[in-house]
């Protein structure tokens, strides 16, 4: 574990190395509102052949606070830790929020990166405002009903209280500011300028960003491929691991040589 002076905050990280990783662009992975680097598989983490590096957004996991309130805030953080890392063009993959961020980045910073792994995300967020409304009130109310929206039926009751230990270390300003931010993005009359080659993954029981957002991403960016993982809910990495980390290793072996 590994961290970061960035924006006058001390960002923590985790990073995997590897020696066989020459001509491999490195892969960048970004956590969903509430959430940290461990909610990435650990498979994932240390992909064998790559270097990997997840991050805490700032007030998440082990990184100092304060959150943020937009997206784009969450971009430039996110920008100037590549730069102090100096990482060479990399893929990106986001969850949740983190694929919005990670969109977002796409469309600001495209030199710097050369893939995309969207993950049961999409290009507008809509929060439900049972969420906005109740997050700074009735917390547990609303971490309740999260456990049951994020996660599709054949998650166990281990993964869903992992999701919820999560949720409970998160401070609430954080928490709302998270929500806030995915409920003013929206970025679906962009989506045709982001030329960076994506890997869209969604499951197919969804409801916090259903089927047809991810039908929607895959069809409006130039060069995407949509991968569907059957039963899987918003929590698919978590879900179905190994199938997750397949399909992204599958696609950081296309990127090879790219970087």
């Amino acid at each position: 574990m590994s961290y970061a002076p960035v924006q006058n905050q001390r960002l923590h990280y985790s990073e995997h190395r590897d020696d066989l990783a020459q001509q491999r662009p490195p892969l960048v992975l970004v956590h969903g509102a509430g959430m940290s680097l461990m909610s990435w598989p650990p498979g994932l983490r240390r992909l064998a052949n790559h270097d990997v590096y997840a991050l805490d957004l700032p007030g998440h996991g082990r990184s100092q606070g304060p959150g943020r309130d937009s997206i784009g805030g969450y971009v430039e953080v996110l920008s100037s830790w590549a730069a102090m890392l100096k990482l060479p063009p990399f893929v990106l993959a986001g969850h949740s929020m983190g694929g919005a961020i990670a969109l977002q980045f796409a469309l600001r910073y495209p030199q710097h990166l050369c893939g995309l792994v969207l993950a049961a995300t999409g290009a507008r967020l809509r929060v439900a405002p049972a969420i906005l409304d109740n997050v700074r009130t009735q917390p547990s109310l609303v971490a309740a009903q999260l456990v049951e929206w994020v996660h599709g039926p054949r998650a166990t009751p281990e993964q869903k209280r992992h999701y919820l230990r999560h949720l409970q270390t998160v401070d609430l300003d954080v928490f709302y500011g998270d929500w806030v931010a995915c409920n003013a993005f929206d970025v679906r009359e962009s989506l045709p300028d982001c030329q960076t080659p994506a890997l869209v993954l969604a499951g197919t029981r969804d409801v916090m960003t259903p089927p047809a957002g991810a039908t929607y991403l895959a069809e409006q960016l130039p060069n995407a491929d949509l991968k569907w993982f059957e039963g899987a809910g918003h929590m698919l990495m978590i879900e179905q691991p190994e199938q997750v980390t397949a399909t992204i290793a599958g696609f950081m072996d296309q990127r090879r040589g790219n970087s």
